[in-house]
């Protein structure tokens, strides 16, 4: 770890302030390399009050520690701090053959997208983005509902880590708070899907959204100091993601459904129906009772949600 990170490190598990000669002394530094390290992290968005004679306190914010989350999950985690898309680093790490299952991670992206290449936004700081790079090497039809363990995963660490209840994609208060995007590359030669890398952007501490999203967008945490750091959510989702059954995932992602019982439209042949959502399949198709009492299996891409 870079001085900077012990420094933060130190600060976040302290409930007093603690002197800069302090620092010092446990780190090995001299006071300057200190001053230096609560400016970077300044420059990163934490809020550290500065007091004579009592020294630092941190009030607010976090920095990602990919070498924590990495000893968590005990899985490579490669962060980038000039990301343009984790989806597109997990993409070069899979050229450059890195070991999977692997977590790219960012404090931010210049260039994120979500489903249909739709501009997904992303905040300076507060956000939680990442993707996991996954090799399934099975036949599409023997694919595990990704999407669906991703969001029951991230759901349930939240509701573990902090008491807050979210819903499924990821909502909380009627508003968006996460985005999962899935990707699946297949081999022509062998039909079989060699490697998935799946996307989740996740809106952790921040207070400004923009305008056209005020209304729409919120955040886990909106005020305050969080009582979570962005770590320990991620450690938390990709923890239970690795580890706990499929079924019991996708059990969870039934539970916690935004869209059962709700009033739905999609498209099919060039015509829209409207009609009422009933059932989740295990691989994630939506059963949906049309106005004109039809039946139909869609996939969650088809539909739109148009009544809470």
């Amino acid at each position: 770890m870079k001085t900077y990170e012990h420094v933060y490190d130190i600060l976040s598990k302290s409930p007093d302030f603690v002197t800069g000669e302090s620092l010092a002394k446990s780190l090995g530094v001299s006071r300057t390399a200190i001053w230096k390290a609560i400016q970077t992290l300044q420059e990163q968005g934490i809020d550290i009050t500065s007091v004579r004679k009592k020294g630092y306190y941190l009030e607010k914010g976090d920095i990602l520690l990919p070498q924590d989350i990495s000893k968590q999950l005990n899985i490579p985690v490669y962060f980038n701090p000039d990301s343009n898309s984790t989806q597109l680093d997990a993409k070069h790490g899979m050229e450059k053959n890195n070991p999977t299952p692997a977590l790219y991670l960012a404090s931010s992206q210049k260039a994120a997208k979500g489903r249909f290449e739709r501009h997904f936004f992303t905040s300076p700081q507060g956000g939680i983005y990442m993707s996991i790079h996954l090799k399934p090497n099975c036949h599409f039809e023997e694919l595990p509902p990704y999407t669906m363990m991703a969001a029951a995963a991230i759901v349930k660490a939240i509701q573990r880590l902090t008491g807050i209840n979210t819903v499924n994609d990821i909502y909380l208060n009627n508003k968006k708070m996460a985005g999962i995007l899935t990707e699946a590359i297949s081999s022509i030669e062998s039909g079989r899907i060699t490697d998935v890398i799946i996307g989740v952007g996740l809106n952790f501490s921040i207070s400004d959204f923009p305008e056209e999203l005020a209304n729409k967008a919120t955040s886990l945490f909106t005020s305050g100091k969080p009582s979570i750091t962005r770590n320990q959510l991620i450690s938390e989702i990709w923890k239970l993601f690795l580890t706990i059954p499929t079924s019991d995932l996708v059990k969870v992602y039934k539970e916690k459904s935004l869209v059962l019982d709700k009033q739905v439209t999609f498209e099919q042949a060039g015509r829209t129906y409207t009609g009422i959502a009933k059932e989740i399949g295990d691989k994630g198709q939506l059963l949906v009772l049309t106005d004109d009492g039809q039946e139909k299996w869609l996939t969650a891409g088809e539909v739109s949600l148009t009544s809470w």
